[in-house]
């Protein structure tokens, strides 16, 4: 169906108020009172910083934040606020939890926080030679990086390293040069990119290259973080049930139609816990993706196996460039609040408590596909959105969502159905 936007072009639409604004939008989209009303409801007390995030600002939408319980994570008990949309998933971690508290929960490590920005040379001839001349001036690079962020240093971050490569590419080979920064507890996009513009004009000169695009890399391959954890046969159901999950993870690790799922699955868990901390979904997910096709196809993020007593054991390895500085994890309240909540000092604390949640997310999925099957838990949890999609209200939505459960059909045909015998009933 086509819209019905009389025209895309609103003049000084950015120079508005939010209240402005989207009477001007209401108007170019021919939304009714009733829409309108939803969106000015839904910016009530926020509309002032949504105006102050992002350009051209309406309305603001709330997701739902749940807490995953039964959480340990390096010995320490803690509540886990998850910002998500679908049903199951905070569930999910609380079950996979539970089931290895028994064990110790979850163990971590991580690499430290450090990120890596790419400055792109090109046109020259001796493009190998154009390497070394880089590593040459590694010093000069160190001052110049340093200089861009002084605060950063004071605090222990700073320059670190560099890493120079010739890459073959349809118009030749490139030079790439990227500058390894540790970024303390910020997620450090704005500080690496920072130095990689400052730097760029004085490769041109060194190297006689023309630079161009210079610019972090999500693939935070040098900010790893790993959670392990080990559950007990009788946690999930006996050996039949294991093995069943080890077959499901070499599926998951040998065909990408599978692993697209089964890595969905686990940045469920990690997506939540990132947006519920201010954090950026978009580049946890480009980072963690690319991660899993780093040996040139795209596999399982986690690993499973089984140990000497025969529980199976969980691990999950990936890029994690979170913090607790900056964006929107300094300035929107319900961000602040959930990290208060979660207690961590350090955004390398904050991402480990990250994957742990993905690591469960993953155990809770793989064992609902290995015995009743997904849909079980996820649509009696779903008949609730399901009976609210038809209108239900009040005590409506509950008995509605019981009588779709207890059909076992979570549809929508079968709710209006429901609903409209209920309402004769009254």
């Amino acid at each position: 169906m086509m819209s019905d936007v009389q025209s895309s072009r609103i003049e000084g639409l950015h120079k508005m108020t939010p209240a402005e604004r989207l009477q001007a939008v209401a108007r170019q989209a021919q939304l009714g009172n009733e829409a309108i009303s939803s969106l000015t409801a839904a910016a009530e007390g926020q509309i002032e910083l949504a105006d102050r995030m992002v350009e051209n600002a309406i309305t603001t939408m709330a997701i739902p934040v749940g807490i995953a319980t039964n959480m340990i994570v390096d010995g320490r008990e803690m509540l886990v606020p998850m910002a998500t949309e679908e049903s199951s998933v905070v569930a999910a971690v609380c079950n996979a939890a539970k089931r290895c508290r028994s064990t110790g929960g979850f163990f971590t490590s991580g690499s430290g926080p450090v990120m890596a920005a790419q400055i792109q040379l090109l046109g020259a001839s001796d493009p190998e030679n154009v390497r070394l001349k880089v590593y040459e001036k590694i010093e000069e690079i160190r001052a110049i990086c340093d200089e861009t962020d002084p605060l950063l240093v004071k605090f222990g971050g700073g320059f670190r390293d560099i890493d120079v490569r010739v890459i073959a590419s349809d118009e030749g080979p490139m030079t790439i040069v990227h500058i390894i920064v540790d970024t303390r507890d910020a997620m450090g996009a704005n500080a690496v990119n920072s130095m990689a513009e400052a730097l760029a004009p004085r490769l041109a000169d060194w190297t006689g290259a023309r630079t161009l695009l210079r610019i972090l890399t999500n693939l935070a391959d040098r900010r790893v973080v790993r959670a392990r954890a080990v559950w007990k046969l009788e946690e999930i159901g006996g050996e039949q049930v294991r093995d069943d999950m080890l077959s499901a993870y070499r599926f998951a690790d040998a065909d990408p139609y599978r692993a697209a799922t089964h890595n969905k699955g686990i940045m469920n868990g990690v997506s939540a816990v990132v947006l519920a901390t201010g954090n950026d979904t978009r580049a946890i997910e480009a980072g963690a993706h690319a991660f899993a096709a780093r040996d040139g196809r795209y596999r399982s993020m986690s690993r499973w196996e089984k140990d000497a007593d025969g529980n199976l054991v969980g691990i999950l390895e990936m890029p994690m460039a979170v913090g607790l500085i900056g964006g929107a994890t300094k300035i929107h309240p319900t961000a602040q609040a959930n990290l208060k909540l979660l207690g961590v000092e350090t955004a390398d604390a904050l991402a480990r408590i990250i994957v742990s949640i993905g690591l469960a997310q993953n155990f809770a999925a793989m064992r609902a596909l290995a015995t009743t099957g997904i849909q079980k838990g996820h649509m009696a949890l779903h008949a609730q959105n399901v009976a609210l999609m038809v209108g239900a209200v009040g005590d409506e939505i509950d008995l509605v969502a019981s009588e779709l459960k207890t059909l076992g059909k979570v549809r929508q045909d079968l709710a209006e159905e429901i609903l409209k015998r209920i309402r004769g009933d009254k």
